[in-house]
């Protein structure tokens, strides 16, 4: 499957789920969230041979943890339970072990849906990624406000782009999408993430997935100036 294609049936599969409902309410999360203990962060450095070899990738996920990512919109916090998708979360769990999500941009920001991430802004490293998919998880965790999943385009393709949901994007689950952790502080942050530019092209005025995932941040810096950006995410103990 081509590039292009890729991103061009997930971004169809994506608009056909939110164009119904484009006016309902948003949920709440699911779940109440405990008394988080003290936090210890550790620090993140990039790991250049692993951004550019994910066969390296293959550590095993804690069966929770918490990751702090660090934007240009200020800080917000996911909670990770591996039960709910194993294979998302040891992904997950590497990318930000190697400092993947650095400089990484929000680069579809639909409101009342989702907001969408996870193209590295290196081309090189962007490459490295696009053919290493991960099989599917079962659902066992409904796409509601707050909640994370990784961006598809069919069954077992999941590689490194993610989505946040901003509402109660239930519709979703049977197509597949396998939560695997949620945002437990922030989500304010995650909620003022620019959207001016809603829609990927063709459909609308946002950027080009293909373009972004051969160019770059040098793409989406030149013609989408007033994009918001993950600048570093760090693993809480």
């Amino acid at each position: 499957m081509s590039v292009r294609y890729t991103a061009l049936a997930f971004a169809a599969v994506f608009a056909a789920s939110c164009a119904p409902k484009t006016q309902e309410a948003a949920q709440p999360a699911a779940q109440e969230q405990a008394q988080a203990p003290v936090e210890t962060k550790k620090e993140t450095k990039t790991d250049m041979e692993t951004l550019k070899n994910p066969a390296a990738a293959t550590a095993k996920a804690p069966a929770a943890f918490k990751v702090k990512f660090k934007t240009t919109k200020g800080d917000f916090t996911l909670e990770v339970t591996r039960d709910w998708s194993p294979l998302g979360a040891d992904r997950f769990y590497n990318l930000v072990k190697a400092g993947y999500f650095t400089d990484v941009a929000f680069f579809r920001v639909i409101e009342g849906f989702m907001v969408q991430f996870g193209i590295h802004g290196d081309p090189e490293v962007s490459a490295a990624w696009r053919g290493a998919r991960i099989q599917d998880d079962p659902v066992k965790q409904s796409n509601a406000k707050g909640y994370i999943s990784y961006a598809m385009a069919g069954p077992n393709t999941r590689t490194t782009q993610l989505f946040i949901n901003y509402g109660n994007n239930g519709r979703l689950d049977d197509m597949g999408f396998s939560p695997f952790g949620k945002v437990t502080e922030g989500m304010d942050v995650v909620e003022s993430i620019y959207s001016g530019y809603g829609e990927g092209a063709p459909s609308g005025m946002g950027p080009d997935q293909g373009r972004v995932q051969m160019q770059g941040n040098a793409y989406l810096k030149k013609d989408f100036p007033k994009m918001d950006y993950i600048l570093g995410a760090e693993l809480l103990n």
